[in-house]
């Protein structure tokens, strides 16, 4: 890949070699001059009408003005593109064949700009990426970027130019911090990074945060996606919802957001989807894209790689039919993709269109928990006869991800949050909300801790569900924990109705769920675990009551901030201020 990247350089190189060698009559020759006497002569193939070639470069160019709009000079230079990103740009267009209304709206972040893969020549020889953009000279090159602007629109350029750079630096160092703590395992090294300089030291000043890149890396590997498809309960759940949703998915136009392999758009086009957009941000796009060509899906499925909030989906198409994702994390909005789903909605959704899932609800318990308390606190006590209970302290102040059995809970769940996803804004995912738990203990019960998990829930309407509806909860043997392929191939005998009649109205509403608590089959979001500095001693009808709040961290937006406020009491007890206990929790 390497050769591949700096094959414009090389080029620039021969070129630099060549004039030197030449006589002094040609010392002043440029670029354009040596490329004019043959690159532009060649016959070219029109960017966007992939079936005319044309005999020379020009003729190729004016034909993308004047048919389509597009001047490839005036869109290089509109977003002060450099060599490299002028052959990136050509190479996507080639590759993925956007509508020109996409072209005229890129903004110069789009991450393809950036990507090595586009600097592979889609056809081969392709004089387009041999020529350079009318605005490139080696004055411009050899400017000096101290020297002030003398106009508007070269203080524009010289600004994107400045700023392209600034997130170049941002981005590289972001990554090489990555690679350190992750690939080294020297996180005292990523610690003394992240610290900032003191004002008398000569070191750089900490970078400003970026808490993407980080995230998008991690879901490029292939371990975390094993991980999920493995998870049978959310797998077949989506897979059942979808497969047996027909009436729903039949012709639809869907938008799966944070597609990772691409299985949930692969089962939207079995269930009869027209067309699926997979959006995913990491590099796992590039393998969603060959497996959806290898399973001969690819005149339905679109992979489309980049953030949803900056994507434009090809054809001219605005709207979407369905939105399927899985961006459910620990503790339910751990990650916060949940944000870029909303914002996909708001953007992309038709207003009788359907969210998948429609609806979530975080889950509040007690759970005895004396097993992790002796594994992650009452460990410490006693090492070889000597007290580290220091190694423990961090525990109170970090939830613990972890799996506890349906034994140790001794209360019904609370729902602390309920999240209907049609209409719910990222402002609301930020929240306080009040918990009632009352203890189901028969005898007298020491607790160690508050368990939060979520139910997850799909409904054809997009409706709120019912009230007093159920969550299904999965057991050991449940056949929807069987393989799910055969469904795929299972005739649908249903048809989806006109178009005309609206989503909602078309079909009868049918309710298809999963649950990731201790009473159903583990699933890889586990549970999450607020362990309690002062443990709670409870029997049967003890109220445990108070204030459940989560917010985004301000230190990283995809971690979360929790606060439990609590005060114990029987039925028939006052409480006053001085009983609240407050307890503060990372979850990360």
């Amino acid at each position: 890949m390497a050769s591949l990247k700096f094959a414009a350089e090389d080029l620039h190189l021969s070129a630099s070699e060549s004039d030197r060698s030449s006589s002094s009559d040609d010392e002043d020759l440029t670029w354009d001059d040596w490329v004019s006497d043959g690159v532009e002569d060649r016959p070219c193939t029109s960017l966007f009408d992939h079936d005319k070639t044309f005999a020379t470069v020009p003729e190729a160019i004016n034909h993308d003005k004047l048919v389509h709009g597009i001047d490839l000079d005036n869109v290089c230079s509109r977003l002060s593109l450099d060599p490299h990103q002028r052959i990136r740009l050509i190479n996507w267009i080639r590759k993925e064949k956007p509508a020109p209304s996409q072209v005229t709206n890129l903004r110069g972040d789009e991450p393809f700009l950036s990507a090595d893969e586009y600097l592979i020549p889609v056809l081969e020889d392709d004089p387009l990426l041999q020529i350079h953009s009318a605005d490139w000279s080696s004055s411009d090159e050899s400017e000096d970027e101290s020297s002030a602007p003398t106009d508007l629109a070269g203080a524009t350029r010289r600004i994107r130019a400045l700023e392209k750079k600034l997130q170049k630096s941002k981005n590289d160092l972001a990554d090489y911090r990555a690679f350190v703590s992750e690939r080294l395992q020297r996180t005292e090294l990523g610690d003394a990074l992240a610290e900032p300089a003191s004002s008398s030291s000569g070191h750089l000043a900490p970078p400003l945060r970026d808490d993407d890149s980080h995230y998008f890396q991690s879901y490029g590997e292939n371990d975390i996606h094993s991980v999920m498809i493995q998870d049978k309960v959310r797998t077949a759940t989506y897979a059942k919802f979808i497969l047996e949703s027909a009436e729903l998915f039949r012709d639809a136009i869907v938008l799966d957001v944070g597609c990772g392999t691409g299985i949930l758009s692969l089962f939207a086009a079995k269930a009869g989807a027209k067309r699926v957009f997979a959006v995913d941000a990491s590099n796992i796009a590039e393998k969603a894209r060959q497996i959806v060509k290898d399973n001969k899906l690819d005149d339905v499925i679109t992979v489309i790689r980049g953030k949803v909030e900056e994507i434009m989906l090809p054809d001219d198409i605005t709207q979407v039919d369905i939105i399927v994702s899985e961006w459910m994390g620990y503790a339910l909005l751990y990650e916060s993709m949940l944000d870029s789903v909303l914002h996909a909605r708001d953007r992309f959704l038709r207003p009788d269109g359907v969210m998948a899932p429609s609806e979530c609800k975080m889950m509040l318990g007690l759970c005895e928990g004396s097993e992790i308390f002796k594994e992650r606190v009452g460990f410490w006590s006693d090492i070889y006869g000597f007290d580290l209970t220091a190694m423990a302290h961090d525990v109170y102040s970090e939830a613990i991800v972890d799996v506890v059995g349906p034994e140790t809970m001794v209360s019904e769940p609370y729902s602390v949050k309920d999240l209907h996803l049609a209409t719910i804004t990222p402002k609301q995912l930020d929240f306080s909300a009040p918990f009632i738990l009352t203890s189901t203990a028969e005898r007298r019960t020491k607790v160690h801790a508050l368990v939060l998990y979520f139910d997850v829930f799909f409904a054809e309407d997009g409706q709120s569900i019912p009230p007093g509806t159920e969550v299904y909860v999965a057991r050991e043997g449940d056949p929807i924990l069987a393989e799910v392929w055969p469904l795929g191939g299972r005739p649908h005998a249903s048809r989806r109705l006109s178009s005309g009649e609206g989503l909602k109205a078309k079909i009868k509403p049918k309710v298809t769920s999963f649950c990731t608590g201790p009473a159903s089959v583990p699933t890889h979001w586990k549970q999450t675990i607020f362990l309690l500095r002062d443990p709670i001693t409870v029997h049967e009808g003890t109220i445990v009551q108070g204030t459940f709040k989560c917010h985004k961290s301000p230190d990283n937006s995809r971690e979360l901030d929790v606060e439990i406020h609590y005060v114990v009491k029987d039925p028939s007890e006052e409480v006053t201020a001085k009983d609240v206990v407050v307890q503060i929790f990372k979850v990360r």
